[in-house]
């Protein structure tokens, strides 16, 4: 029962890190705070059922399409609305998402209705099974697809000149145009990879769990605490700290009570930023 536990733990976890990935993208490069960040995956999550109930497309066929088409969003939201607050105090750039996310359910609920919706899949209802333990197939296949799109976001941040401009504008953004970088499409493509890899979440997530237009607000609290857990901007912390998140969350519904499941958390990550600030694996405060 425990390896179950804690087999679970992990595979929930994986699929915590994906969606905080992207939001410790753009708060380190940004210096900001994406509140709206799930409800883009929200949305990517009603194309991936749309599309697989209107045009029988498999929705680990049609991943990297949602994928590529909330990267295409996440670049229009940062020159419509992102951009404008850049600059401004926080209070501005807060007011700014969060009107994001008000818009964003308010257009699920008229066109989609409250209603809860979710994919029959064949080939996510099963499990997998071994020395006893059993996982459901939708939920590996998304840990799995969460650690190789961490894997090729670290690349490219890592191993690209692109990624070492957008590592240079996160460091000091005054000085990045001095070395000749574009600081704005820096800041584009930070949105434009944030939400990519959260469409990545979605597509998967809308294998295994219910949608409904205030979904997004079920991952983004737990997306934040990830973030400040692993390190702001910190792609390997983000993922890490998630796989942490979902651990302590099966253990203690396990172990205690489901419903003093976030206590637990909410009380580790109070630990650590009294501990250790800049989080487990930040490079700063």
């Amino acid at each position: 029962m425990l390896l179950q536990v804690l087999a679970t733990g992990v595979t929930s976890g994986l699929v915590y890190g994906l969606v905080s990935m992207g939001l410790s993208l753009i708060w380190g490069i940004l210096d900001m705070v994406n509140f709206a960040h799930s409800d883009f995956m929200m949305i990517a999550m009603y194309m991936t059922y749309w599309s697989f109930f209107k045009a029988g497309i498999d929705p680990l066929i049609s991943l990297p399409f949602i994928a590529a088409l909330l990267f295409i969003i996440g670049t229009v939201v940062y020159y419509v609305a992102i951009r404008r607050v850049m600059g401004s105090e926080m209070v501005y750039q807060t007011l700014c998402t969060f009107g994001l996310v008000v818009f964003l359910q308010s257009l699920a609920q008229f066109l989609w209705t409250g209603n809860y919706k979710m994919i029959n899949n064949p080939i996510a209802s099963g499990s997998v099974g071994a020395g006893g333990v059993l996982i459901n197939t939708g939920q590996l296949v998304a840990g799995l697809a969460s650690i190789l799109t961490a894997g090729l976001i670290w690349w490219f941040i890592e191993r690209t000149r692109v990624g070492w401009a957008l590592q240079a504008t996160a460091q000091n953004r005054a000085a990045a145009p001095l070395v000749g970088i574009r600081v704005d499409r820096m800041f584009m493509l930070a949105w434009g990879l944030g939400l990519g890899s959260v469409g990545v979440a979605g597509a998967l997530l809308a294998n295994f769990y219910y949608i409904f237009p205030q979904v997004g607000a079920t991952f983004q609290l737990l997306a934040l605490v990830a973030v400040a857990l692993g390190g702001f901007g910190s792609i390997p912390g983000a993922l890490l700290a998630g796989v942490l998140i979902g651990l302590v969350e099966s253990l203690s519904s396990y172990l205690i009570e489901p419903a003093y499941k976030y206590v637990v958390i909410f009380s580790l990550y109070i630990l650590v930023v009294l501990v250790r600030p800049r989080g487990l694996f930040g490079t700063h405060g």
